[in-house]
């Protein structure tokens, strides 16, 4: 399927990177491509782009995407960006970029079951090489566990009640598909305001299956040991768990002598780019320099 993707904050992450000819950069969630395209279009195709992502389907699109430039595209986890570079031959680089969260591709192609308002099996892996679905959360994990983690990585008040909503259902009939879990959600928490009842519970799930907050706090350690002295680390995030955890890390390494923080307070998209990209609305965007 077609799928047109708007790289969010490109100027900002651009003038962030302060990307130079020669220079060799990491996009460690290259996703489509379209932060990549950006940085190698600003050195008009003079740098080296080293591009990572777990997605298949994505690097397929990236690979295309990107085709004509000084691209290595590399099916891996990015907190193994060290390991991906050495193989690559280099052992440091000029600049690395993270953009988090769930993908365009990810929430709109068929069957991979990121979203709540379709009919299709309980997925939310990154990864299809992994063992672990959301289908295998739902099913399995204790009332307890389920809370735990709704609470944990979707800030959802209603945590408890919704485990045992799904745990209550579970027990009369299996939860296969996201409208299932999404109707139940909806049934047992009700629906107010604009913002879906389902949405904090599936962030969660999300967040669960692909591990995603523990590999934010590896990739940052991972990233800035291979960093140039000089180099710049961005890091655009979507919700509170994310920026809180990029935000402490960056002020960890300040106090320890480690980097500079370039972005006292985050960057965020210009209100334009939040008219004509909605999806942009909550990112924050966060720099260090690498002393």
């Amino acid at each position: 399927m077609e799928i047109a993707h708007v790289p969010v904050m490109l100027e900002e992450v651009l003038r962030m990177l302060k990307v130079k000819k020669s220079g060799v950069y990491v996009d460690g969630t290259v996703g489509l491509g379209g932060h990549a395209e950006g940085i190698l279009k600003s050195v008009e195709g003079g740098c080296t782009l080293i591009g990572i992502d777990k997605d298949e389907e994505a690097l397929k699109i990236a690979k295309e995407r990107l085709k004509g430039f000084d691209v290595h595209l590399i099916r891996d986890r990015f907190p193994n960006t060290d390991a991906v570079i050495s193989n690559l031959g280099y052992r440091e680089v000029d600049g690395i970029l993270l953009d988090l969260g769930v993908s365009t591709l990810q929430l709109k192609s068929e069957g991979r079951g990121f979203s709540f308002l379709k009919d299709e099996p309980l997925d939310m892996r990154m990864d299809n090489r992994q063992t672990l679905t959301a289908l295998r959360i739902i099913s399995g994990y204790p009332e307890k566990d389920l809370a735990h983690i709704l609470w944990q990585y979707g800030e959802e008040r209603f945590s408890r009640k919704i485990a045992r909503a799904i745990v209550n259902v579970r027990e009369q009939k299996p939860i296969r598909t996201c409208r299932e879990l999404s109707q139940i959600i909806e049934k047992a928490i009700g629906r107010k305001g604009r913002i879906h009842p389902a949405t904090k519970t599936f962030q969660a799930l999300r967040i669960e299956v692909n591990k995603e907050l523990t590999e934010l706090s590896m990739a940052i350690n991972t990233g800035i040991n291979i960093l140039k002295s000089g180099g710049r680390f961005c890091i655009l995030s979507y919700h509170s768990l994310e920026d809180r955890i990029v935000k402490h890390s960056f002020k960890e390494l300040a106090h320890k002598g480690m980097v500079s923080i370039i972005t006292k307070k985050p960057l965020i998209p210009k209100k334009e780019e939040q008219r004509l990209n909605p999806s942009s609305r909550s990112a924050k965007l966060r720099t260090v320099e690498k002393l």
